[in-house]
């Protein structure tokens, strides 16, 4: 299959490149995808799908890499984000009450939640979450387990971020027990959190379920060294259940961060737990933004929610996500490529076994040029995700350019 006409794309980078340092920023760059293949600006988006400058048409699995749980340009959302707007307004040097409705219904859904504060990405969940753990427990070591965005004390890339601002941090392997106690021993007089993604989905690896005991493990952890256990759940909050991870589960942590998928693409963030935890922003923890309070994001979250539970959203994103899996897994198994698929229903990612050869690349390089040849808008080195609008015609057509393009990599590099 013919690569797709990139013309105006690719164009725009190279404008943009004069006046933007590497023309986008971060996870959105070309070297991300696979570079003269994919597209780099989108035009438009709706349902589960998306469109590019150029006019070319994608089923989309990535979501916006996660906030999209119902679909791209969901009338009822936008609409009452527009009411709220318009009849309203939204940024206040006081705050509205719909802050207070919103949290009266996290609260409702989430196991941990007996307070609430919201933010806007998931990097200020999480940074908000371990400062309130460090005020709390008057501690200063974080044990970690996972992405946890782009601020000094987590970020992956240390250019222009001191040494001493995360040299208080020490990172374990998911699903790796002994190690996180090790080093809870080694610092439990100085622990002051736990913060772990309840589901395993490292970048460009397979996503890990827990394994038997592993989030109980940490729980018990955490409550031994008097820390406190916080569950990133950027990408699983309102996707594996309404309460989150923690509620699928089973296992309740001390604070958690929500964000993504709570608001079907406008911009908020919460951080929820305990409430003698959260009670610390009182007075002895501090946060504060000019935009923190704005309320179109919290119109849109109180509207996301609502329609999935009226819908029943998320139960249709399981039913048709396992069909989904189930067929792509048969698939798979006809093609002699170390191919696999990980992950549940509402998010799941197709890798190749390493090998020494270093096939593995080369695989995973010519699947996704002619996946996207063929529509079909998928991450090489992140996850995807169903939404509540990909339909089955667009499930079906995108396990049959799964089979042609995994038939294709057979052929030319085996």
């Amino acid at each position: 299959m013919k690569p797709l006409k990139l013309h105006k794309g690719l164009a725009e980078f190279q404008k943009a490149k004069k006046i933007i340092p590497g023309g986008t920023l971060g996870i959105r760059r070309p070297y991300n995808f696979v570079e003269g293949e994919y597209p780099i600006y989108i035009d438009s988006g709706k349902g589960g799908h998306i469109t590019d400058i150029d006019g070319n048409k994608y089923i989309d699995y990535l979501c916006a890499y996660g906030p999209i749980i119902l679909g791209y340009r969901e009338a009822e959302v936008d609409e009452a984000v527009i009411k709220q707007i318009r009849d309203k307004g939204f940024c206040f040097s006081l705050t509205q009450t719909l802050q207070n409705r919103l949290a009266e219904k996290l609260i409702s859904l989430i196991p941990c939640a007996e307070k609430c504060v919201f933010v806007k990405t998931g990097s200020d969940a999480t940074t908000l979450a371990v400062r309130i753990a460090r005020g709390y427990t008057k501690k200063t070591s974080v044990l970690r387990c996972g992405y946890h965005g782009w601020h000094d004390w987590c970020v992956e890339v240390k250019g222009g971020i001191p040494e001493k601002l995360y040299e208080d941090i020490y990172e374990f392997k998911y699903n790796d027990l002994e190690a996180a106690r090790t080093l809870a021993d080694t610092h439990k007089k100085d622990l002051a959190a736990i913060i772990v993604t309840p589901l395993g989905h490292p970048l460009a690896h397979n996503i890990e379920e827990p394994a038997p005991g592993f989030l109980e493990g940490l729980k018990e952890l955490a409550k031994r060294t008097d820390a406190v256990l916080i569950f990133d759940e950027i990408r699983t909050g309102f996707r594996l259940a309404m309460g989150g991870a923690q509620e699928y589960y089973g296992v309740t942590p001390d604070l958690a961060c929500f964000g993504k998928a709570l608001a079907n693409g406008y911009a908020i963030s919460a951080v929820c737990g305990k409430e003698p935890v959260m009670n610390m922003v009182e007075k002895d923890v501090f946060v504060s933004s000019t935009f923190f309070p704005n309320s179109d994001s919290y119109a849109a979250a109180l509207k996301t929610l609502e329609i999935m539970e009226r819908d029943k959203v998320l139960s249709h994103i399981w039913k048709k996500g396992n069909t989904f899996l189930d067929s792509l897994r048969a698939i798979i198994k006809k093609y002699p490529l170390r191919a696999e698929v990980s992950g549940i229903a509402p998010l799941f990612f197709i890798t190749f076994a390493r090998d020494n050869k270093k096939l593995y690349k080369k695989r995973r390089l010519e699947f996704y040029t002619q996946l996207i040849r063929r529509g079909i808008f998928m991450q090489p080195y992140h996850h995807s995700y169903i939404c509540y609008r990909h339909s089955s015609e667009d499930l079906t057509k995108t396990l049959k350019a799964i089979d042609d393009s995994l038939r294709v990599v057979t052929d030319t590099i085996g």
